[in-house]
């Protein structure tokens, strides 16, 4: 999408969204407010497309404003996250709309051929077999994840740590562009992407460190990063839509946070996307690894001051 159109469609999405919320159109304050979804749709299509990690986000914000209906409501919050998640899936798809189509016929066409004969065939399959691991992972660890990972204490730590493994991969050479990854090396991300699962380590962090550690570009390696979150975030969408949604009930109260919340987070991503990719033209990711490390202090003194609970 050109900057024009990605701006200007943002700022419509954006402004529906603020406009929807001070209207109080399907707001019922009992439940999820539209004030509380719109905070949290802009936090998701930031965070989830910057390495800062989304999931973290999501976990820290309501903590931080002890807003606990979704923590308390199990069967909201799921169904509220793929709402979240679905708005930056279409960010990334409205963003790269022609080059995602254009892989996809490469990935045909290499099936229909049996071979790798182009550079679009290529990094077709490096998004197939990249994303791979994390969906094995992502289906067997599913509950273990949502019982045992998660809590401020934890997110602090992680932050951190991934923020310094940042710092460390981004000293290393631009050697390679996008279409130089080989399936081999588009295996290694899909791993790496696995580490993801746990909230604080940041989905794009991880695929990007991985990418600058295996000696792509810094635009490259983002690139990649967004990719990678369509096949990645659609199965999630499509399978927790299926049991979530259509196998279950819609909470009452869903219609206004949902949403405000997608629409959000939609034009927050084509925000966030845009401004990454400029950014890291011109710059490294130190600003990111910064930023993390920061959160990661706050979050330490809150919990250690006792000002807020080690988990959450």
């Amino acid at each position: 999408m050109r900057k024009t159109l990605v701006y200007g469609v943002a700022a419509a999405l954006l402004t529906v969204a603020a406009v929807l919320t001070l209207a109080g159109w399907g707001d019922d304050t009992a439940k999820l407010p539209d004030w509380q979804a719109l905070v949290l749709g802009l936090v998701q299509g930031f965070t989830e497309l910057l390495p800062i990690s989304s999931s973290g986000h999501l976990i820290i914000v309501p903590w931080l404003g002890d807003w606990t209906y979704l923590k308390e409501h199990e069967s909201f919050n799921k169904t509220f996250d793929v709402a979240l998640h679905l708005g930056t899936l279409v960010a990334v798809v409205a963003y790269f709309w022609h080059d995602l189509v254009g892989y996809v016929v490469a990935w045909f066409r290499s099936v229909g051929h049996r071979s790798i004969q182009t550079e679009d065939e290529k990094i077709a399959w490096v998004i197939v077999v990249a994303s791979i691991p994390a969906a094995l992972v992502g289906a067997a660890l599913e509950s273990f994840i949502e019982d045992h990972l998660g809590d401020p204490w934890q997110i602090a730590i992680l932050i951190a740590v991934f923020a310094l493994l940042l710092f460390w991969a981004d000293k290393q050479p631009e050697e390679r562009e996008i279409g130089d990854v080989s399936l081999k090396r588009g295996f290694l991300v899909g791993c790496a992407q696995t580490l993801a699962l746990a909230p604080g380590v940041s989905r794009s962090g991880i695929t990007i460190t991985a990418g600058r550690f295996l000696g792509l570009s810094r635009d490259a390696a983002a690139r990649l990063s967004f990719l990678l979150l369509v096949p990645i975030v659609l199965g999630a969408v499509l399978l927790k839509g299926y049991t979530d949604v259509l196998g279950g009930n819609l909470p009452s109260g869903w219609v206004g946070p949902f949403v405000v919340g997608t629409i959000a987070s939609a034009g927050a991503g084509l925000l966030a996307i845009d401004w990454l990719l400029g950014y890291v033209r011109r710059h490294d990711y130190t600003v990111f690894v910064v930023y993390r490390l920061a959160v990661a202090v706050i979050l330490a003194l809150l919990i250690i001051s006792g000002a807020r609970d080690a988990t959450f």
